[in-house]
């Protein structure tokens, strides 16, 4: 779609001071599909030549928020770690055309806040971390769970830049496991539940996403029993915070949720005899 309110695209690595009506151009699949009659430039992030994907020495692995979802992907492909799986998982929630894919990027679906953003549930729940950059310099980190604050919403000031996601070695080396429902077959995620079960001491999260307006985490440091873990998710979801929309009503997203949840559960900790 054509922004005609638009008159200037400055390149993002020509510092320059930051006004009203400026927006961060990523890849621009949101941008670009719907009008924004508030905008009068756009401050091109694609010339950054920033790596999309790094694994550091320490084994965490940093993601820029220029990386498309193709690239990590591609990326996801080469990764031996126990959660590997799960990247590709996410990628394919975005049920998007190759278009999309190669054009679309992990902070733009971030910075979005959508509720159905996979970019958002993968890094939320391998309790990622972004890295913000004001226009003055300075720099902040911000849990991923705490980014994203309702549907829309996000912890960002105003010219404030998502840089990069970074998700710590231990998160990489947990076991996984993925859970997603639609009201179509092709059709945009409803409930999205992933669980993370860590072999170093044994805690297991789980955290909710597309049913909910905002990421929810939930850490347990034992793989809790299946009362516990439907008390804990109804006491960490308010009634209004169930989303609703076209997609799903809010009862049927806390339904699917807490069936996938225990479903994750059961999984992650194979139980014997009746169930707990």
């Amino acid at each position: 779609m054509d922004l005609n309110t638009v008159t200037e695209i400055r390149d993002a690595r020509v510092p320059a001071p930051w006004r009203p009506g400026d927006a961060w151009l990523g890849g621009g699949t949101y941008l670009f599909s719907e009008p924004q009659p508030h905008l009068r430039r756009l401050v091109d992030l694609s010339r950054t030549g920033w790596t999309p994907v790094a694994q550091h020495a320490d084994g965490s692995l940093e993601t820029a928020a220029t990386c498309t979802i193709a690239q990590l992907s591609r990326f996801a492909r080469t990764l031996t770690a126990p959660a590997a799986p799960l990247f590709e998982q996410c990628c394919r929630a975005f049920l998007a055309s190759f278009k999309i894919w190669n054009m679309a990027t992990v902070g733009g679906n971030l910075c979005n806040a959508l509720p159905a953003g996979p970019m958002i549930s993968l890094t939320a729940a391998l309790d990622g971390v972004c890295l913000l950059r004001s226009q003055n310099g300075a720099l902040r980190r911000v849990r991923v769970s705490d980014f994203v604050t309702g549907a829309g919403r996000k912890d960002l000031a105003e010219g404030e830049l998502l840089r990069s996601v970074t998700l710590p070695a231990r998160s990489l080396a947990c076991r996984t496991a993925f859970r997603q429902a639609s009201l179509y077959g092709l059709g945009r995620s409803g409930a999205l539940v992933i669980g993370v079960l860590d072999p170093a001491d044994g805690s297991f999260a789980i955290t909710v996403t597309a049913a909910t307006v905002r990421p929810v985490r939930l850490w347990f440091p034992l793989p809790p029993d299946a009362a516990t873990l439907r008390a804990a998710l109804d006491a960490a979801v308010a009634d209004d915070e169930w989303f609703d929309d076209i997609h799903g009503l809010p009862a049927w997203r806390r339904h699917m949720t807490l069936l996938h949840a225990e479903e994750i559960r059961r999984e992650l900790r194979p139980e014997k005899g009746a169930a707990r």
